[in-house]
């Protein structure tokens, strides 16, 4: 344990095993501290970023082969004993960050550990999921039977940090909900990309998003089958080919795109449609603010927080193809009329810029860490 002014920090990950929002979430603690060393239940070095490369990583399962990476899959149940391992007596301060496993860690009394939730776990709580396998009918009783262990687990894993951080108002709701603590929000960070130009828009909607079944791109492809209107979908997932079977000629599935690409098309949008409900936070919501685009979105999770009604965009209460499609067309005879200001959308994505994050961030930690020394 150190005693000098500048604590021994170390970053609880679930898994280095892809590239998304919480792998940057995660480069963007290693700017605010860049000292500190990561911990992970396991890791991929080929879909690691060279920012987290550049760090210390002590994995508890290094995932160098296919064989390891699919038990590691089948065998997530066993990841609390994983974390419940690791050392941890020569760091100061535990920063966990995660769904699921990261906040269980064990830590001593004059050690600092905050958690930063995403999501209490959505597999555990009734909210859907990308993963198929848990609606197999044989698979059903075996997986109730962990589940309820791994509910019991999760609450006092939960009760383990000395303060909880979460991302947004709808994560504050579920955390007391499920695990009856209170906790501070500090919204994820973005990294804003303000493209906006005064050129007319061209004519088609955009939405960007795994297409996994959860996200309801099935329903926004059905409503735009209803109507006369143009639609354009980038991401990838398990549904593509099942998305593609449906979608009529006037939807086009572009799959996976670049950043500049991906930036040219927000640029380029007329709008920005998001039909996902219950979503945790929604950074492509914040992105496409960012661009001047104004957003239709379900009336519920983190776009609530982002999206303001009748200014930065407008939301839908229903989620079946014939409502959508009409609110898609309200949408668009708004956005024709001049409604939504770009300046306005960019200048409330700016709430949420990666900045703003790092300076909270930094604050909550070194507050809570004077005060502890004290």
């Amino acid at each position: 344990m150190q005693n000098t002014n500048k604590p021994k920090i170390a970053i609880i990950h679930d898994q280095l095993t892809q590239y998304g929002g919480a792998e940057k979430t995660l480069e963007a603690l290693l700017d605010i501290f860049p000292d500190a060393e990561i911990i992970t239940g396991y890791s991929d070095p080929v879909n690691i970023s060279q920012k987290i490369l550049a760090a210390k990583i002590i994995p508890g399962i290094s995932a160098t082969n296919s064989w390891v990476k699919k038990m590691c899959r089948q065998l997530v149940f066993l990841m609390p004993i994983v974390f419940e391992s690791f050392d941890l007596r020569k760091y100061d301060v535990l920063i966990s960050e995660g769904t699921a496993w990261p906040k269980g860690v064990i830590t001593s009394p004059n050690q600092l550990h905050i958690t930063y939730v995403y999501t209490p776990p959505r597999f555990l709580y009734g909210y859907a999921t990308e993963g198929q396998k848990r609606d197999k009918w044989y698979l059903k009783p075996f997986l109730r039977v962990i589940d309820h262990f791994l509910r019991i687990w999760d609450y006092t894993a939960a009760h383990r940090p000395d303060f909880v951080l979460v991302i947004s108002e709808e994560i504050k709701k579920r955390v007391k909900k499920f695990y009856g603590r209170e906790s501070t929000i500090i919204y994820p960070p973005v990294e804003l990309v303000t493209n906006y130009s005064d050129a007319k828009s061209e004519d088609f909607f955009l939405c960007i998003s795994r297409l996994a079944a959860y996200k309801n791109i099935d329903v926004l492809i059905s409503a735009f089958n209803l109507i006369n209107l143009k639609l354009k979908v980038v991401g990838t997932g398990k549904e593509m080919e099942k998305l593609k079977r449906l979608a009529k000629e006037n939807v086009e599935l572009l799959g996976f795109v670049s950043e500049e690409t991906k930036n040219s098309l927000l640029t380029e949008c007329k709008g920005f449609i998001f039909p996902t409900d219950y979503e945790d936070f929604g950074i492509v919501v914040v992105e496409a603010l960012a661009h001047g685009k104004p957003v239709l979105c379900h009336r519920s999770g983190g776009p609530l927080e982002i999206v303001q009604a009748g200014k930065t965009g407008m939301f839908f209460d229903t989620v079946n193809p014939e409502s959508l499609a009409n609110s898609i067309m309200s949408f668009d005879t708004e956005i024709n009329a001049g409604k939504f200001d770009p300046q306005r959308c960019i200048l409330s994505a700016n709430r949420f810029s990666a900045e703003r994050f790092k300076a909270e961030f930094y604050n909550f930690v070194m507050d809570k860490w004077e005060a502890k020394r004290a």
